[in-house]
């Protein structure tokens, strides 16, 4: 309990290559699941991020992944354990202690929007 990771997925479609990244936290049952276009950095400003339905636990795990009908490419680019430093994982509003390489600190999500600001 309390895993995250951090996907790149490359989405495959008429000869070009999109590049998102999904953040999964560990719900019990499945992930909970945003989508954003920039990897937040430490102490900068916020950038956009976009709920998405939730994903399987499975997705924890995988380190590189073709998905099938030739949609794309996901690979893990960050990973760990998460504290919740928030009442509840079901609200907009999301504060999180990350361990990771690229994600670590305070991980605050506000409806469309995250940033990630050292831990005190």
């Amino acid at each position: 309990m309390n895993r995250w990771v951090l996907l790149e997925h490359k989405v495959y479609s008429d000869n070009l290559v999109d590049i998102h990244y999904d953040f999964l936290i560990e719900d019990e049952i499945d992930c909970l699941t945003w989508k954003f276009f920039e990897i937040p950095t430490l102490n900068h400003n916020s950038v956009e991020i976009f709920r998405q339905l939730n994903h399987r636990l499975v997705w924890l795990l995988r380190e590189d992944h073709e998905l099938s009908r030739n949609r794309g490419l996901v690979k893990r680019i960050d990973h760990g354990k998460f504290k919740n430093v928030s009442d509840e994982l079901d609200s907009e509003n999301y504060k999180l202690l990350l361990d990771g390489e690229l994600l670590y600190g305070l991980f605050e999500i506000s409806g469309n929007t995250c940033r990630l600001i050292k831990k005190n």
